[in-house]
C-alpha cells in the first residue's frame, strides 16, 4: 500500500519538476522518508527516477531546440566525476547534518530564482564556450555532483539559478539543466547502490509514475507556460519543502 501511495505522489510531483527541468528527486527524498523508506534508500531511488524523467523530458526539450550542447558538456563530465565522490560521503555523515545542509541548499536555490536576474554579457561568454565559459561549466559541475551526490539530489536546483543568472532565457536553462540532471543523477544512483539493495517494486512503481509525470511536464513547459511563470513555480516549490523539512526537524 505504502508503493502505490508514493507511487501516486510521484506522479504530481514529478509531472511539477519537470516543468523546471531540476526533477523532482529533492522533493521526493522527504516524501519517501515520511511514507518509512530509509533515508539512503529513498536517495537512491530518487536519483534513478530523476534521470528516467529527464530523460523523457529531454527528448522533448532536445525537438524544440532548447538544450544548449556547449554548456552541458563540460559540466555533465565534472558532474558525473565528483557524484559519486559526494554520494559516498554521504554514508558518513549524521542524517540530521544533511538534512539541514539540504535545507540551506533549498534556500539558496530559492532566492536565486526570486532575486537574480539575467546577465547578457555573462551569457554570451559562457553560450560561446571561451576559455571561462568552460571553467565556469566545468567548476559548477563539481560542485553540483558533489553536493547532488551528497544530499541525493540531481543537482538540478543549483543549475537552473546559475543558468538563468548567467543571462540564459528560462525555457532554454530548464533544457539544458534536464539534460545535464540525466547524467549527474545517474552517477549518484549507481554510487548509492554498492551501500544496499533496492526494492524492485518499489522502483517499478514509482519509475513508471515518473516517467508519466516527465511527458506531461515537459509538454506543459514547452507549449503551455510563460519562462516567468516556471522560476515563480520553483522558487515556491523549493521555500514549501524547506519550511515543511525545518518542521520536521524541530
Amino acid at each position: 500500500m505504502i508503493y502505490f501511495l508514493a507511487g501516486i505522489l510521484t506522479l504530481p510531483l514529478t509531472t511539477v519538476l519537470t516543468i523546471t527541468g531540476v526533477g523532482a528527486a529533492f522533493v521526493l527524498i522527504p516524501v519517501f522518508t515520511a511514507l518509512g523508506i530509509e533515508l539512503h534508500e529513498a536517495m537512491a531511488v530518487a536519483l534513478l527516477l530523476n534521470s528516467l524523467a529527464m530523460i523523457f523530458a529531454s527528448y522533448r526539450y532536445a525537438r524544440k531546440k532548447l538544450i544548449l550542447w556547449k554548456i552541458s558538456i563540460p559540466l555533465i563530465i565534472t558532474s558525473v566525476i565528483t557524484a559519486p565522490i559526494g554520494a559516498r560521503l554521504s554514508y558518513y555523515v549524521n542524517n540530521d547534518l544533511l538534512r539541514i545542509c539540504f535545507i540551506c541548499f533549498l534556500l539558496f536555490a530559492a532566492a536565486m530564482m526570486f532575486f537574480y536576474r539575467s546577465n547578457k554579457s555573462e551569457f554570451d561568454k559562457v553560450s560561446n564556450l571561451t576559455l571561462k565559459g568552460s571553467l565556469i561549466s566545468a567548476v559548477s559541475g563539481l560542485i553540483v555532483g558533489f553536493v547532488g551526490g551528497l544530499i541525493g539530489v540531481g543537482g538540478g536546483n543549483i543549475i537552473l539559478p546559475v543558468l538563468i543568472a548567467l543571462g540564459i532565457k528560462p525555457k532554454e536553462a530548464v533544457g539544458t539543466t534536464a539534460l545535464i540532471v540525466i547524467f549527474s543523477s545517474m552517477s549518484g544512483f549507481i554510487s548509492h547502490l554498492g551501500f544496499g539493495d533496492l526494492d524492485l517494486l518499489f522502483v517499478l512503481i514509482t519509475a513508471g509514475a515518473s516517467i508519466l509525470g516527465a511527458v506531461i511536464g515537459s509538454w506543459l513547459m514547452t507549449d503551455k507556460l510563460k519562462p516567468t511563470v516556471i522560476k515563480k513555480i520553483l522558487g515556491i516549490i523549493l521555500i514549501a519543502v524547506a519550511i515543511k523539512m525545518i518542521i520536521n526537524l524541530i
